[in-house]
């Protein structure tokens, strides 16, 4: 860790300034103030989620001298907001460092910020490990909200239902948000409570190959070559105005193989047929070595064999407070008018 530590949070903040104002007139009070490798120090994420700012490393453990000079920085930056720190520098990510027994009701305890005037919950530490909202995915979000006011969205790996909830805020007249985790979704019903939404939400528990089968029409075999499938819900073919497909880099389930570097295809193919003719496809790609040139190329021969057409392409990078150094940021999103 660089000696001159305070000053690299002095300059990221600084950098910041103009887009924290603009993010706290529309009603935003979580965004990254600290950017690893592009602000001057590779591992090391501060994040601030409402009331507390969340300090994390994924290289290397930091020293308690340097987790107190971010602390003594943060303290006169965002007087009042507590600093809790999670070490993630093991290979599985998990979070590896105790908290002082003085930290650790209020880690546990839920919490609430917001993002474009939208209700989230958050808490320090929870059973997983990552926070509930990835805030890098806010332009997506901020697009969806642009693009949504009377019509359906398909939310795929929705994890806790951010991009649906923001939908449903911003006037959506029917959403489904797709997970195979029932943990994640119970968050999502949680940030619905939070929020006066207009129309009811529906949350399907199923692995994101299954439910897409069903809804585009070709269907989910009960047993595969010989081999019964785990139960999934039952869905009836529909499609959808908007599909927003934010997958993870790799997974494995019976239903198939979710790999963003070697097959997007298999999840591209079903989540198109499933959205309307002349509507929107949003899809994400967070693997850095994937280039957008390849993965678009991917994307529109994936759309020509399925007998589809991509009639326009808008490209969306997360905002300034996760910026790149060579304007190329991992986290790719496509908006796709098919």
């Amino acid at each position: 860790m660089s000696a001159n530590l305070t000053d690299l949070l002095a300059a990221a903040l600084a950098t910041r300034r103009s887009l924290l104002d603009q993010l706290h007139a529309e009603q935003t009070s979580a965004y990254r103030l600290f950017h690893g490798s592009v602000d001057g120090e590779a591992g090391l994420s501060v994040d601030r989620y409402g009331d507390v700012l969340l300090v994390q490393s994924f290289h290397r453990p930091l020293v308690p001298d340097q987790l107190a000079a971010i602390e003594a920085f943060y303290a006169d930056a965002f007087s009042g907001l507590p600093v809790f720190y999670n070490e993630r520098s093991q290979a599985n990510s998990r979070i590896a460092n105790a908290l002082l027994p003085e930290q650790i009701a209020a880690a546990h305890a839920p919490r609430q910020f917001q993002e474009m005037g939208v209700n989230y919950r958050f808490k320090v530490r929870h059973a997983g490990q990552d926070p509930w909202l990835f805030l890098d995915l806010r332009a997506g979000r901020r697009r969806v909200m642009q693009e949504i006011a009377g019509k359906s969205l398909l939310n795929l790996f929705a994890y806790t239902c951010g991009v649906g909830i923001a939908a449903a805020k911003a006037g959506a007249r029917h959403v489904v948000n797709v997970d195979f985790s029932e943990a994640s979704l119970s968050i999502g019903k949680e940030n619905a409570r939070l929020n006066a939404l207009p129309i009811r939400l529906r949350f399907v528990k199923s692995d994101v190959f299954a439910a897409l089968r069903q809804l585009s029409g070709q269907g989910q075999a009960e047993r595969v070559r010989g081999k019964r499938m785990p139960p999934f819900p039952k869905l009836e073919p529909h499609s959808f105005d908007v599909v927003f497909l934010d997958p993870p880099r790799y997974a494995k389930s019976p239903f198939g193989v979710v790999d963003l570097v070697n097959d997007y295809a298999a999840l591209f193919k079903p989540a198109l047929l499933c959205t309307a003719e002349g509507g929107t496809l949003i899809c994400c790609n967070n693997v850095a070595e994937v280039s957008r040139a390849d993965w678009l190329d991917l994307l529109e021969r994936s759309a020509r064999k399925a007998g589809r057409g991509i009639r326009e392409v808008e490209w969306m990078a997360p905002e300034a407070d996760f910026p790149s150094l060579d304007g190329q940021a991992p986290l790719k999103m496509a908006l796709l008018r098919v």
